[in-house]
């Protein structure tokens, strides 16, 4: 399978090439619930986790707009190895960012890089102590942790109310191997762990939503969420555009069959504008990010607004890919439904993927509210919109 996708940097270059191995291995994933140790040596290699690790630690520090285009094409190859790419991308390359001195010269110095993966939404309960907090807690749906060296983790301070990210060594987890037993996106590897009276040193934690790096530059002003959002753009659009081209290539193979869907208008009337809605909802992703990418780079806060572009961007597009799945789905016949079908194997993924958190009923609420005028003096934190406190 060659990717259709374009691919403009050197790092998208190299997401390109690995596509046929991603799409090779792909059914290992689905029947392990892990990646094929081949794509894990292949990200490596090709240096794709270091997508945002900052510069100065040796990593890419890659834009938003850049960024969709590599995310699109792991996607594209595997959605599962295309989940696990962005979120361990996500994980390792904050981490580098606003993580504090000590731990950023034992986790990135001398060229290292480590392989973080957890869970960043749901919290669990640290208690201030001695240089640092003792972590405790239950966590699921762990994007990619079973690839992980170290666990990125979210937790709220007793005391404070504070919501920090913890990066935790998987030693001081237990974790529990059988429990991504799911539809789709199997070979993300995304179990259940706890986590109990972990002592975690200050230097592996931060503020959760917060927007200053230690390290790097003016992509990490967009905080976790901002890169978060980039992330499950650019896996759409690349899940998106491989269902569409297995299609394309069923078409071919079917064309002229006595009683095949595909010769019919309707089907070709629905092709078109199936096609035409999703190229319509990435255009908005771009057009959306370009915007943000513009004021980031200016040394310029994003608005209230803007924040909530990308957002609907996110939703827009993942309501689109669910979209492009059925129509697929239901234009495959039989040839969609047989186990091990590349189509088969996608709508699951597609089916999982559209479930995260981030483009859920809350986003378009919340979005529906600020695009009314009904939002003065709020704004965005994590995944709804709050109420900021006027300076005293």
């Amino acid at each position: 399978m060659e990717a259709t996708l374009s691919a403009t940097t050197p790092l998208a270059e190299r997401a390109k090439v690995l596509v046929p191995l991603l799409d090779t291995h792909a059914p290992y994933g689905d029947e392990h619930s892990l990646l094929a140790p081949e794509v894990i040596d292949a990200y490596n290699e090709a240096g794709l986790l270091k997508m945002w690790v900052p510069e100065d630690l040796g990593g890419f520090e890659l834009g938003p707009l850049d960024s969709l285009e590599v995310l699109a094409l792991t996607a594209y190859g595997d959605p599962s190895a295309g989940w696990v790419q962005m979120a361990a991308s996500l994980a390792i390359g904050t981490a580098g960012s606003y993580l504090g001195e000590t731990a950023i010269k034992e986790l990135f110095g001398n060229g290292r890089c480590p392989v973080i993966a957890g869970q960043g939404t749901a919290p669990g309960k640290a208690k201030s102590v001695d240089g640092g907090y003792l972590l405790t807690g239950s966590w699921s749906f762990a994007s990619g942790l079973r690839h992980g060296d170290h666990i990125h983790t979210l937790g709220i301070i007793g005391e404070t109310g504070e919501a920090r990210i913890f990066v935790v060594p998987v030693e001081k987890a237990e974790l529990f191997l059988d429990s991504w037993d799911v539809m789709g996106l199997r070979g993300t590897g995304s179990i259940d762990y706890t986590i109990t009276d972990a002592f975690v040193p200050e230097d592996y934690t931060h503020f959760a939503f917060t927007r200053e790096p230690l390290h790097g530059g003016s992509l990490y002003h967009l905080g976790i969420i901002g890169i978060a959002v980039v992330c499950h753009s650019g896996w759409a659009m690349g899940v998106g555009r491989r269902l569409l081209d297995e299609l394309s290539e069923l078409v071919r193979t079917k064309k002229g069959r006595p009683g095949s869907l595909i010769d019919t208008d309707a089907f070709r009337t629905d092709l078109a504008k199936t096609e035409a809605r999703f190229r319509a909802a990435g255009a908005f992703v771009r057009e959306a990010w370009a915007d943000v990418e513009a004021s980031v780079a200016a040394g310029q806060e994003i608005t209230v607004r803007q924040d909530t572009l990308i957002r609907i961007a996110l939703g827009n597009i993942t309501d689109a890919l669910a979209g492009v799945a059925n129509f697929v789905y239901l234009s495959g016949g039989t040839t969609a439904l047989r186990k091990g079908s590349p189509i088969e194997r996608l709508v699951r993924d597609v089916h999982a993927g559209t479930q995260h958190i981030t483009s859920g009923p809350g986003m378009w609420r919340a979005a529906g509210e600020e695009l009314a005028g009904g939002a003065g003096g709020k704004q965005w934190v994590l995944l709804d919109l709050v109420e900021v406190e006027a300076p005293a």
